[in-house]
């Protein structure tokens, strides 16, 4: 016989000094054990829970001790008030990315029917975040990974998202004589060997949405290059990056002649987002 309250006391301290959050993690996998709201953990402390669920909520403590991911073992993540399925086939949608959102939205007016291409979907984060916001906008979706596409499709079914679709593709490669107004990226950034990567991180999310190259800007360089035969006049690109990396993009960027280039800082006061217009005689 154990009670909430007796395994939220063992899930701290089992995790304590492997964990970042601690406390957070264990009345998160408590929660996913017993599928009940966080709140029912503290409105009932006393609740005597099911052996088999005890066990189940041990063994997500210990694969949490290893290091996996929380996103991993709940299956779940949310972004932009969306509630996402995620597995080890996507990168674990951050905090940071809705910053990219917010500024893809502040460009498409709430009732335009533009063209809008997510390259590195994943699990559809980003793409699905747009075209809830922009119902009239046709939200083009691509990966690589079909397991990727996979996750996204299956969470835009779950949001009943139907003004997008998902294709396999390495970047623009599918998308042959196809147009848009808007393309959005985060693609890897993160050059191969770098020590800031946490382990967390590098052990268990996808390398391929993790590691561009040696520089870490192979891939953001190749879509802003091949963003130029697939924007429409006046259209926008917006790509997240990292730490360092703004400089060289803006500089990039408006070597290939884009126009309003522009670097935003996240909610950190990150460099994070890099946005470049394509003007033409329409």
């Amino acid at each position: 016989m154990v009670t909430i309250a007796e395994l939220l006391s063992r899930g701290l301290r089992y995790l304590e000094g492997t964990s970042p959050s601690p406390r957070l993690d264990s009345e998160i996998l408590l929660r996913h054990a017993l599928a009940c709201p966080r709140s029912h953990l503290i409105a009932h402390p006393e609740e005597v829970v099911p052996r088999t669920l005890a066990w189940r909520y041990a063994r997500q403590l210990c694969q949490r001790r290893k290091g996996v991911p929380i996103a991993y073992l709940t299956g779940e993540r949310e972004f932009w008030s969306l509630r996402l399925r995620v597995d080890p086939a996507t990168l674990i949608p951050r905090p940071e990315t809705e910053d990219l959102v917010a500024l893809a939205l502040s460009f498409i007016p709430s009732n335009a029917e533009w063209r809008v291409a997510d390259l590195g979907t994943g699990s559809g984060a980003i793409a699905l975040a747009v075209a809830t916001e922009r119902p009239y906008c046709e939200v083009v979706a691509v990966d690589s990974s079909a397991n990727a596409l996979a996750v996204a499709r299956q969470n835009a079914k779950d949001h009943d998202v139907r003004n997008i679709s998902f294709l396999a593709s390495d970047w623009f490669k599918a998308l042959h004589g196809e147009s848009f107004d808007l393309v959005l990226a985060n693609p890897p950034y993160i050059a191969d060997g770098d020590p800031r990567l946490e382990a967390e991180v590098l052990d268990y999310e996808p390398f391929q949405a993790l590691i561009a190259g040696e520089t870490g800007f192979e891939a953001l360089e190749r879509i802003a290059e091949d963003a130029l035969c697939h924007l429409a006049a006046g259209g926008y690109l917006i790509m997240e990056h990292g730490p360092g990396q703004s400089a060289r993009l803006v500089e990039f960027l408006g070597s290939l002649g884009y126009h309003s280039v522009a670097s935003h800082h996240d909610l950190n006061g990150h460099d994070r987002i890099i946005q470049g217009q394509i003007i033409r005689n329409r």
